[in-house]
């Protein structure tokens, strides 16, 4: 028997041998060396200079940081609810919907995801350009004066909360598989009782899929902190940044970036790596513990 479990052991440990691999060479590899960088004076081109703390209390002092964590913040608390409340309803309108159509409308409304969002930045540009833009005309149309959206401070973050919208597939997806999972019984149930939509809504269908809220509540807010591409490309990419270029749209990881490849501050960019995978975590623990008060799993 115990010949028989080693080799099982043996076996299994074979079959994970490439995660482990990759996931020791491609990802705690290089956090650990993050952290080693973080503590220095490194600029790829000089040799390093061991500096203790002193990133990380730049850091602390840096307006930047201060001004790219409140935008990134800013654009998180709108962009997740947003994304939620969206993909939620659109979820619940294909539930309804025959098979037929549901296939069909589930690989329209995924089709997007697969966009390059270096394009999904260009195609910010391109719509919510306040002169010649496809928004601001469209709003014109109503008698309505689109805001600059890629001038005006202000309007930024909003803009692209919007065009955000445009990659809501997977949210959708998941939503729509776990509303397919609610017994249909309960729902018949609270009906026969004389609940309304909404209250069937609000005590049936929202604990049942409160599991897939809970996973993509955490999905999108790290994601949303995160954001790059599409900021980068629309605002500080080498064509657009004289003309776009904004604070407003100063988002941590670009900021990030620009001290690490464009000043050359690895040392410095490391610990803002840092900070950001700290601020994830605590955000993160919140939300988990914050979870056992709101999300219901049948086997409880």
């Amino acid at each position: 028997m115990t010949t028989m479990r080693r080799r099982e052991a043996l076996a299994a440990y074979g079959f994970l041998s490439p995660w482990i691999i990759g996931f020791l060479v491609f990802m705690a590899g290089p956090m650990v060396a993050s952290l080693v960088l973080s503590l220095t004076d490194y600029d790829v081109l000089t040799s390093t200079e061991f500096v203790g703390a002193d990133n990380y209390r730049e850091l602390f002092a840096d307006d930047r940081v201060r001004r790219s964590l409140a935008n990134t913040l800013i654009y998180t608390v709108l962009h997740v609810p947003l994304t939620m409340a969206v993909a939620l309803g659109l979820a619940m309108l294909l539930a309804r919907a025959g098979r037929r159509s549901a296939g069909f409308f589930r690989t329209i409304f995924y089709l997007p995801t697969v966009t390059p969002k270096v394009a999904v930045g260009v195609l910010f540009l391109l719509l919510f350009n306040g002169q010649v833009g496809l928004i601001n005309e469209t709003l014109a149309r109503v008698g309505i004066d689109g805001p600059d959206w890629t001038v005006d401070g202000p309007w930024i973050k909003p803009g692209l909360v919007l065009m955000s919208a445009w990659s809501l597939g997977s949210t959708i997806i998941i939503y729509l598989a776990a509303l397919q999972n609610v017994p249909r019984d309960l729902h018949e149930a609270a009906e026969m009782d004389g609940a309304s939509p909404w209250a069937r809504f609000r005590a049936v269908t929202v604990p049942m899929i409160s599991g897939a809220l809970f996973f993509t509540l955490i999905i999108n807010t790290i994601s949303s902190l995160q954001t790059f591409d599409e900021v980068y490309t629309a605002f500080y990419g080498s064509a657009n940044q004289q003309t776009y270029g904004n604070d407003a749209a100063l988002f941590y990881v670009v900021y990030l970036f620009q001290q690490a490849f464009q000043f050359l501050h690895m040392g410095y960019a490391s610990a803002l790596a840092w900070l950001l995978f700290l601020i994830i975590v605590a955000i993160t623990l919140v939300q988990v513990r914050l979870s056992r008060r709101f999300v219901y799993y049948e086997s409880e």
